[in-house]
């Protein structure tokens, strides 16, 4: 136990690809592929494709 480091989690942004907008915050474990989900876009008012980013 002495020897191991815990893995923080990191905030992550989730970006429309349309518009550019950071929307929505996560907090993740670094590592493992990036998110690309279909989220709700308030400025367009319909689902998007967002896209995980660091800030």
């Amino acid at each position: 136990m002495a020897g191991r480091s815990k893995k923080k989690a990191d905030t992550v942004f989730l970006v429309c690809e349309e518009t550019g907008d950071y929307n929505y915050t996560l907090q993740r474990k670094p590592g493992g592929e990036k998110l690309r989900l279909k989220k709700y876009s308030s400025r367009l008012r319909k689902h998007t494709w967002h896209v995980e980013k660091k800030k």
